[in-house]
Formats: C-alpha cells, structure tokens, sequence
C-alpha cells in the first residue's frame, strides 16, 4: 500500500458557492464579536462582510493586511473557542432565520478566500519607498515571518536567519501536511517575499553572543523568534531507547524524506503517543494513517480536560485511537537489543485544580502496569534548548530559558533587539506568534524612527 498518498493534499476547503452561502448568514454585528476574538486582528467581520458583498479582493486585502500568515492561520487556528465562539450567529432565537443556531464558519472562509487569491495572482502589496536601516529577523517561523513582513511593509530591508533547510518553522516541520501542505506554505512564504524579504536557510545564529553580534553587523535592529525545538521527554536522563521518538522527531521525518523509514517503523505495529494536545493527535492520525495496527493515546487527565480541539479528540477517535485517560507513564521497558517493548504507567485521579486551572493528576497507590508497546511517540511539549540563551547571553531569560519581553513591545532587556513567538510565551497558537511579530515590528519601526530624530 502507498501510505504516502494519506498524506497527499490538504482537507478539501470551501469553493465560491459555499464560501459566499456562509457569509451571506452573517448578521452584520455593529460591534461585531468574532473580531475581538482574533488574536492577529484579522478583523473577520470585516473580510465576511465584503465577501458577502461580491467584494472579493476587498476581502483578500483586509486578510492579507491585517496577518501575512492569513491562509496558514485560517487552517490551523482552533476558531471554535476563538473568533467562532464569540460569533453572534451561534445564539439561536426565535426571530432568526433558520440554520442561524451555529457560528459562521470563520476559518473556512478566511482559507477560501486565501486560497482564491493565490488562484488569480492578486498580490494585495505595492513595494513601498525604501529605507535604509536593515533589521535582522532570527528565526522563519510564524513570528519571524510575520515580523518581517510588517518591516518590509514599512519599506525596511529584512533578512531572515533560518537554522533549517527550509523555512516556515513550526509550519514546515512541526505540522502534518494533510493539515498545513508544502505547496499552501510555499504560497504563503511567496506572499513573504514579494515584500522583499530575504530568507536564508541552513544558516543558524548559534554562536556565543551571535544574536547581539548582528547590531554591530550593520543591522539597526534584531528581531528573535527562534520557537521552542528541544522536545520534553519522560526520561530526559535515560539514555535514548530504539522506537522511542519526540513529536518533533516524528513529524519531521514525515516531511523531510525519512517518510519510508517511519512506515517500516509504524506499519502492522503497536504505537502509543503520550499527550493531549493538538500534536498529539497529529501524531495518532499519522500513525494510523500509515498503517498501525493499534494506537493508544495515554492522558493523565480526563478526556475533557484534554487541551486538544474538541474536532481533534473525534477525529482521533474516528482514527482508530483507543484513548487510556487518567494513566501516568512512569518509564519504558527495552529488550536486551535496548528495543521498546512496554510502557509503565500508574493510573491516576483527579485532586484539587493546579496552577494551570485543571484538576491535578494524582497517583492511584499500587496501581503500576505494562502497556506493550512497539513505538512511543512524545507529545508532551518543546522547550528552549539549554544552550540557546548563550546566542544572547545580555538578554534576560527566566528559569525557563523563555525570554523576557515587555509585553507591549516585545522589547527586550537589550536595547534594539525584540522577541516574540513561542521563545517568549513557551508553546502557543500559531496566531499568537504571528501577533507577537506584528507588535515588535510595530515597535522596531518606532525604534527606528526615533533613532533617525
């Protein structure tokens, strides 16, 4: 079986027809809810209001203007508890037409819309007058992209430092491409550029003091959104186990040519993912999707208390996934070849909320089993590597190696250089890094600008 073609192409999004039927049910809200409820200031009520009126590159040009990433954040944002929750087409009533009783479909139409200006070439922006003054852009995920292109908006010359072969960040390795495609990122990096952006790869800022080094470089400003890449593991002091992956490891190898590897490895084989978020689930369809004989999600909470989608919790379980809630992996089990071959769990119960508002999992006594297991994928976070912070040893970063920001600004503790993305925040949403960007770049122009009075 050609595993690959589960991969092929992205979920079918909206043609004109419905596109503009879901539109034609907006309400035309005066002070219209969904918009408080985009972190980017995509402003949806405004983009569905002008769909609804034929005003089709209208549309497209409040997306585009207001989030550069508008297509990657229309397939990726969780809009039922954003934009979508607040829609006021959601509250049924008697004086409503019928089929009002649920929300537009916000992120649906933002991806239409997206999709449709890449389909007749409409380039939303003019080259605006050059300035002098470069900045410098580390990292090209969701925050560095969308901080670039705000400067290169406002006519500065940016380039982008990217570690990796490609780039896109989170976007390109760390999101399965039936959800984000390569060709849907490469249209949005291509948006990106038309600005004049420049985006060098395979080139990291890794030396000692690198990052502060740009400033004296000729860069009059540096923006840092390198993302959190150094996987969370169970047993981060044990030694590497064969069959034992991180997400990041895992989702990756799909994406950048190891995509036989993981088939021989998942193919016919019991896989267990550890987590509840959104990666998670990436991992559980995934694995199925490639052939695995048997999934298990293994959650210390209960099933609602899962911060994964509601849709991603039914679509794992449509997947297959045999979901084992309230057990704690505790350590794995290897043969004498240092194979996996089991995970220890302890069943757990919920105490009293922890800081994060949830019921703390708490161990149930002499509860310890064996799951047998062939693969184990870790879903439980990213984190800053320990040796990031010495690319910027002047910038002040907390216990966690996260960096410290005023949050109005993204300034940091060293004059001219911002940060923002998950580096500041630890794992996010997509549209919070590209709002991340979008205020430093706001306050870098500021900068700038006083520096040139």
């Amino acid at each position: 079986m050609n595993y690959a073609d589960n991969f092929k192409g992205m979920r079918k999004g909206m043609d004109l027809a419905q596109a503009v039927a879901e539109a034609d049910r907006c309400l035309l809200c005066h002070d219209a809810p969904c918009s408080t409820g985009c972190p980017a200031d995509t402003h949806p009520a405004e983009f569905i209001r002008k769909l609804r009126f034929k005003n089709m590159t209208g549309a497209i040009r409040t997306i585009k203007e207001n989030n550069i990433l508008g297509g990657a954040c229309g397939v990726l944002c969780p809009t039922q508890r954003l934009c979508e929750e607040k829609c006021s087409a959601r509250f049924a009533s008697e004086n409503r037409p019928e089929g009002a009783d649920r929300p537009i479909q916000i992120g649906a139409i933002q991806r239409f819309l997206i999709e449709h200006a890449w389909k007749i070439g409409f380039n939303v922006f003019n080259r605006p007058e050059p300035r002098s003054e470069k900045v410098a852009v580390v990292g090209s995920g969701p925050a560095g992209l969308s901080c670039a292109a705000e400067l290169a908006k406002a006519g500065f010359p940016v380039t982008v430092f990217e570690a990796r072969p490609e780039p896109g960040g989170v976007l390109r390795y760390g999101v399965v491409s039936y959800r984000c495609g390569l060709d849907f990122l490469a249209n949005e990096l291509k948006d990106v550029r038309s600005l004049g952006v420049e985006i060098q790869c395979n080139t990291p800022i890794d030396q000692p003091g690198g990052a502060e080094n740009l400033l004296d470089e000729g860069y009059r400003a540096v923006f840092l959104g390198p993302g959190l890449w150094d996987a969370a593991r169970l047993k981060p002091d044990r030694s590497p186990i064969d069959g034992v992956f991180s997400s990041v490891d895992y989702l990756s190898a799909l994406r950048d040519g190891r995509f036989d590897e993981m088939v021989k490895r998942t193919e016919g084989k019991t896989v267990a993912v550890i987590g509840g978020g959104s990666v998670a689930m990436d991992c559980i369809e995934s694995t199925a999707k490639i052939g695995a004989a048997d999934v298990y999600l293994i959650y210390r909470r209960s099933y609602s208390q899962m911060p994964a989608e509601p849709d991603e919790r039914v679509e794992a379980l449509e997947a297959g996934a045999h979901f084992l809630l309230l057990n704690q992996p505790v350590d794995y089990v290897a043969d004498e070849n240092n194979r996996i071959t089991g995970i220890k769990l302890v069943r757990t119960h919920l105490g009293e909320p922890d800081d994060s508002g949830r019921r703390r999992p708490e161990n149930v006594p002499d509860s310890e089993w064996v799951l047998a297991a062939d693969m184990v994928i870790e879903a439980i976070g990213n984190q800053a590597p320990a040796e990031l912070s010495a690319c910027y040893p002047g910038v002040e970063v907390n216990a966690h190696g996260l960096i410290q920001t005023d949050s109005k600004t993204g300034q940091t503790s060293v004059p001219g250089i911002f940060a923002g993305g998950d580096i500041v925040r630890g794992p996010a949403l997509v549209v919070n890094a590209v709002q991340d960007g979008k205020t430093a770049a706001q306050a870098i122009i500021k900068y700038l600008n006083q520096e040139e009075e």
